[in-house]
């Protein structure tokens, strides 16, 4: 295979996961995302605003947010998230800091 028919279907895939986090299941929490596999749509959106930095494009994190979530951040919170138990948001601090900051222990 060659490179640009790999990119493309890299690129497929993403906009496939993309699809499936924002449409058809946005009832799922990123912070259960976060603690069961590692990352979440905030992670996603931070990637391809670093990816864009890394190409010379300047891009902020709330202008990464909002080409993932297609909307300002606080929409998609105010219309989709719900509020964490102090179990879950224990969990995610260990996540984050495992799997964003690197920090094991």
């Amino acid at each position: 295979m060659d490179d640009q028919t790999r990119t493309e279907l890299e690129a497929a895939a993403y906009r496939r996961l993309q699809k499936h986090l924002m449409e058809d299941r946005p009832e799922v929490q990123n912070i259960d995302m976060m603690n069961l596999a590692g990352f979440c749509r905030n992670c996603l959106s931070r990637w391809y605003q670093e990816a864009a930095n890394e190409r010379g494009i300047e891009m902020s994190k709330a202008e990464g947010r909002e080409a993932f979530y297609g909307m300002p951040y606080d929409d998609w919170k105010k219309k989709f998230q719900t509020d964490a138990s102090a179990e879950k948001q224990a969990a995610f601090d260990v996540a984050f800091k495992e799997n964003v900051l690197g920090e094991k222990g």
